[in-house]
């Protein structure tokens, strides 16, 4: 199912990566509050919205050899998270640090 239906249309891919993992990382951060407020049925549809665009962004044309192995990390390391073991020992402050590096980067170049 696409959430993101502007988007997918190509829309997204016309953003800077730094605008992609900043707005991926906006409901990365939604997925983590629910989750903490208990409240599954916000943590789910945050979460799937958070996986849809970091598919989008694995999936633009623009992003080959390590950044693309970059994107692939990130969100192997959300899924590891929010719905995994935490093999790779990340916080809610971790997470919140990475994106919001892309979101203040996205910000800047404006």
């Amino acid at each position: 199912m696409t959430m993101h239906a502007g988007l997918a249309s190509g829309r997204w891919w016309t953003l800077t990566l730094a605008e992609q993992l900043g707005n991926a990382g906006a409901d990365v951060g939604r997925a983590v509050r629910a989750r903490q407020e208990g409240d599954e049925g916000r943590f789910e549809a945050a979460l799937d919205r958070a996986l849809e665009l970091l598919d989008l962004t694995l999936a633009d044309p623009r992003w080959s050899g390590p950044r693309l192995r970059e994107i692939a990390r990130t969100r192997e390391v959300v899924c590891d998270f929010l719905v995994g073991d935490n093999l790779y020992r990340s916080t809610p402050e971790l997470l919140d640090a990475y994106f919001l590096a892309f979101a203040l980067a996205a910000r800047r170049d404006r």
